[in-house]
């Protein structure tokens, strides 16, 4: 009697954590990942946002988890990358994407308490969810993930009054440039996108007229999120062996060549 060929098992959806997954750049980017057929992980702090963005995830038939999470309290953190691992044993992709502003004001007039909270989430929340990360990447088998952390354009060019945001951002740099040498030997590969006028509830006001460097106000194009989902999923699947270190996507005429 001939033998049934072998039918090779199917591989198990890989797994992304989206901090920051309840709107947004995080949520788009959670669907897209979801639509390509990975078990996501969303975390959010805003609880109904959160489950209704679920949900729509759950609509492609993967696996999806959303778990309330402050990312700057270290106990929350831990917490969530215990759940993760309780549920899918591993992690292949963190997209650091939770982050916030203070208010567009001079430097004199912050209070510190509005200083440290945008240092607390943009810094702290994203270097404990990167130690996490690190941590169940390294030991688990097959070893390694891929660690994506939205930066922005302020990375490299300020705007007025940005200072508190401005500063969290060039630190943001310099934690992808360390998490990505450090990572190298365990197959973990960093990488850092800075987002320019995504039409979000963040950057979405820059079409309406905002401060320029010259003092005037002036409108700023903006450009649909989906774009920068779209790019988190090819990174997302691109082989341990190949990474993008940094990457710039914005509206086109927006002016950061020259800005200043």
């Amino acid at each position: 009697m001939p033998r049934s060929p072998a039918v090779a098992a199917k591989a198990p959806a890989k797994v992304a954590l989206i901090t920051g997954a309840s709107s947004g750049i995080g949520k788009a980017t959670a669907l897209a990942l979801a639509k390509d057929g990975w078990s996501v992980v969303l975390a959010a702090r805003r609880r109904s946002e959160l489950s209704e963005a679920a949900a729509e995830c759950q609509k492609y038939g993967g696996q999806v988890l959303a778990l309330v999470c402050d990312i700057a309290d270290q106990g929350e953190v831990r917490n969530l990358f215990a759940a993760i691992a309780q549920q899918f044993g591993r992690l292949d992709v963190l997209f650091n994407n939770a982050g916030t502003g203070a208010p567009p004001i001079p430097i004199e007039d912050l209070t510190l308490a509005q200083f440290q909270t945008v240092i607390n989430v943009n810094i702290t929340g994203v270097w404990l969810c990167t130690q996490e990360a690190v941590r169940m990447m390294k030991a688990q088998v097959p070893r390694g993930g891929r660690i994506i952390n939205n930066g922005s354009i302020s990375a490299y060019a300020p705007r007025p009054n940005s200072s508190p945001y401005t500063m969290s951002k060039h630190a943001i740099l310099g934690l992808t440039k360390s998490t990505s040498l450090d990572g190298r030997k365990y197959q973990i590969a960093c990488t850092q996108i800075d987002i320019g006028n995504a039409d979000t509830s963040l950057g979405g006001r820059m079409q309406y007229g905002v401060p320029q460097a010259d003092g005037s106000i002036k409108p700023e194009s903006v450009f649909d999120p989906q774009h920068v989902a779209d790019a988190v999923v090819h990174i997302s699947n691109l082989p341990l062996g190949v990474t993008v270190l940094t990457m710039n996507i914005m509206a086109s005429d927006m002016p950061y060549v020259g800005r200043g």
